[in-house]
């Protein structure tokens, strides 16, 4: 087992300088931790661009500049008691090590778009190691490979990808301020997976510090557990600090299309149609819906309207000829669609003006509200009554700035199989349904008529998705499906409760991998993959 590097001791000087900076007192319950921290640190300086404690006058704003759900940036939000920021690897192995010695709970945030807040919030002392300072990104077109630190967004990647060719693309999500980190680690898809499959699966190798402060890239961490973070969620095997990925061919030209339909122009009936028919089309094409309230032609009235979208990687004859043959109830017509860039497509995709492709290194480039998520899959079409009733739910008050996304699955998909990676949800599915309701951060009082609304969709939806188990998708997290004892042990049976929703029978292996790598469960969260022994279970004897 490789030891952390030991360091001679600093003037005691530092440790007040770094107590000062925090208005810490040496009677502080964890000022050990910033002693130990202090001394890993080469100097002043590094401290001040590291090390971020509640009095210091930046905390806040480092703090809330990646939460992206206003849900969890409450004055009842738990807060770290420390942000560390590190500027290189020896600052992450740092942290790691002081923060197990010192019994502070490590959480990781990339992005800071964890729906349940898991990467930025704690019920017990803790501390973010927040990655914003790994963003780098390196392409290599001619042998089509890319190194991304998990500290950048998604936008940055695409924009990098850009920057050096128009044919090559990732096939990754289409909101642009979500950090690699966080989707790489749950499998992550958008617009291309229908042809190339998720992010996770055009991973190739990976760079991760293990619990031992170890550094690991694919071949010394092993198969299991390179398998094992390809999908099985954040913050429990390691921290992963880049990853390699397999860049994909795209057209230099491909073709966006939107086609809205509400109520009153059979929607209801389009969206039944489109179930037996879009997870059969070609992978070059990806298409998916999204259902919301609007306003209706009626002065002061509301409907619901079912968006239909969708991305060629070819031209719009091609896509025009395809749809009127295979989907003419969509009424596709050539005024409907674009020709563009892939790059482009990215801006359209992510609701962003097309004018600029430098809005996607813009983290902030989107509004931040609250919301709830909660995600399913259909593995056979619903009947037209049960989209009537899902419909009708959007015209209810709570669903003013609600969504459905439902993305159509087969191509790629289909021929992966379920045990490829942790990610399990491959063939068999028509679509995977996620369920978003937002309101505004000075609504947070009345977050619960929100969350409530949004476990009515959920349980209205049951009868026509997935069973035993009821799949779910770990990039959506929702911690209605259970939780583990964050602090005491959590049995294999008590996590099953979720994790067999979110991985089916790869859960098994990951609790393998974790009991492995992680036998102490020191990498945890309300929902990471805990050990088959812990340091709780026999505690005492």
């Amino acid at each position: 087992m490789m030891k952390f590097p030991q360091f001679s001791m600093l003037p005691f000087l530092m440790v007040v300088v770094i107590l000062s900076l925090s208005g810490t007192t040496l009677s502080h319950p964890h000022w050990d931790f910033l002693h130990c921290l202090s001394l890993r640190l080469a100097n002043y300086s590094t401290i001040s661009k590291v090390i971020y404690v509640q009095n210091n006058p930046s905390y806040s704003s480092v703090l809330n500049a990646s939460i992206h759900n206003t849900r969890f940036s409450t004055p009842a939000t738990p807060k770290p008691f420390a942000i560390i920021t590190p500027l290189k690897t020896s600052h992450v192995r740092s942290t790691l090590y002081c923060s197990k010695k010192h019994g502070l709970q490590l959480r990781i945030r990339s992005g800071g778009h964890d729906v349940e807040g898991l990467s930025y919030v704690s019920e017990v002392p803790f501390v973010i190691l927040d990655l914003l300072n790994f963003r780098a990104i390196k392409v290599d077109t001619k042998n089509e490979v890319a190194w991304v630190q998990s500290g950048a967004i998604l936008g940055e990647l695409y924009y990098a990808i850009a920057a050096k060719t128009n044919t090559l693309a990732f096939p990754a999500g289409m909101c642009h301020t979500v950090g690699a980190g966080g989707h790489f680690s749950g499998g992550g898809y958008g617009t291309l997976f229908r042809k190339y499959g998720l992010a996770a699966d055009n991973i190739i190798d990976a760079r991760m510090i293990d619990v031992n402060g170890r550094i690991l890239d694919r071949k010394s961490m092993g198969e299991d557990v390179f398998w094992a973070i390809r999908g099985g969620g954040g913050n429990t095997f390691g921290i992963v600090l880049a990853w390699k990925i397999k860049l994909v061919p795209v057209p230099a030209v491909v073709t966006v299309f939107t086609v809205n339909k509400n109520l009153e122009q059979n929607a209801t009936k389009i969206f039944h149609r489109w179930q037996y028919i879009a997870h059969k089309l070609p992978d070059d094409l990806f298409m998916n819906v999204w259902i919301t309230k609007v306003n209706s032609t009626q002065v002061g009235m509301k409907t619901v309207q079912a968006t239909f979208r969708g991305l060629l990687l070819g031209g719009v004859n091609e896509l025009i000829t395809l749809i009127q043959d295979k989907f003419p109830e969509l009424g596709l017509a050539e005024e409907n669609c674009n020709e563009m860039s892939w790059i482009e497509s990215v801006l359209y995709f992510g609701g962003l003006p097309l004018q600029s492709v430098d809005i996607l290194l813009d983290k902030n480039a989107l509004p931040t509200l609250s919301l709830k998520a909660k995600s399913d899959y259909v593995k056979e079409p619903i009947p037209e009554s049960g989209i009537e009733g899902l419909m009708s739910m959007f015209l209810e008050e709570e669903a003013d700035n609600a969504v459905a996304m439902i993305p159509a699955f087969g191509g790629k998909m289909d021929e992966i199989p379920e045990n490829e990676l942790p990610y399990p949800h491959r063939a068999g599915n028509l679509f995977e349904a996620t369920y978003i309701v937002q309101w505004t951060k000075e609504e947070n009082a009345e977050s619960g008529k929100y969350i409530s609304w949004s476990r009515r969709l959920y349980s209205y939806m049951t009868p026509y998705v997935s069973k035993s188990p009821r799949e779910a998708y770990v990039n959506y997290r929702d911690l209605d499906l259970g939780i583990n004892n964050i602090n005491d042990y959590t049995s294999y049976e008590q996590a099953s409760i979720w994790g067999f929703k979110y991985f089916k029978n790869n859960f098994k292996r990951l609790v393998q991998v974790k009991t492995k790598v992680d036998p102490m469960n020191f990498f945890r969260n309300e929902q990471s993959i805990p050990p088959l022994l812990s340091p709780w279970k026999n505690k005492g004897n």
